[in-house]
């Protein structure tokens, strides 16, 4: 098995690269949706958010109310590490649950946001990095996202800065190209990533 870590900018087109991976044959462990999935209604987790923040922090159907929960959380610094000591270990367990269930030769991509900013690097095996122009990403977070041009810039200043993600990659995806194109970079990269996975492990050094 190849444990690979997946990260990107906002608006560099992560999603889309795991999407194809994914078309490719790896086994897609996202973060994002393993953060939700754990704060489901009728789950410990959202239990013990609900537990540290009140009940004030869902909404009518039962479900968690996540823009108050946001509003709550991100202007507080003790808050947001509440509420990360509770998701992460959750998120933790429950990918280490669907890496376990992958086959013994699999390629399991990790898309994760944070990779950078958490120095989650040494997890994995290899680290893709997906990477645009500052504005490339802008560009697509205005046209394609509907964010304000404010709204776009603070988010991509709230990350890693280009140049930190770079530093880690072990493979850059240089999506600063049109869907065709991107689509056969992915390509070779996946072949990469497969010769990688079916490489005999080196021993330990002495």
């Amino acid at each position: 098995m190849l444990k690979v870590g997946l990260t990107g900018g906002i608006g560099a087109g992560k999603s889309e690269v795991s999407r194809l991976l994914v078309e490719c044959g790896a086994v897609l462990i996202d973060a994002d949706r393993l953060a939700r999935e754990v704060v489901a209604p009728g789950t410990p987790g959202l239990a013990a958010v609900v537990e540290a923040f009140g009940p004030e922090v869902l909404a009518e159907d039962g479900s968690l109310d996540r823009p108050r929960l946001g509003s709550v959380v991100f202007s507080d610094p003790e808050k947001l590490a509440v509420l990360n000591a509770i998701v992460h270990p959750l998120v933790g367990a429950r990918s280490r649950e669907l890496e376990a269930a992958a086959a013994e030769g699999a390629v399991v991509v990790h898309d994760v946001p944070l990779l950078t900013e958490n120095g989650l690097a040494p997890l994995y095996d290899v680290v893709v990095v997906v990477d645009a122009a500052p504005e490339t990403q802008l560009d697509r977070l205005v046209r394609l996202r509907g964010m304000t041009e404010e709204d776009a810039r603070a988010r991509m200043a709230a990350q890693a800065a280009r140049a930190q993600r770079l530093e880690i990659a072990d493979i850059v995806i240089d999506n600063d190209v049109p869907l065709a194109e991107l689509r056969g970079r992915v390509k070779d990269v996946w072949a990469d990533l497969v010769q990688r996975a079916q490489a005999p492990q080196q021993p330990p050094q002495e």
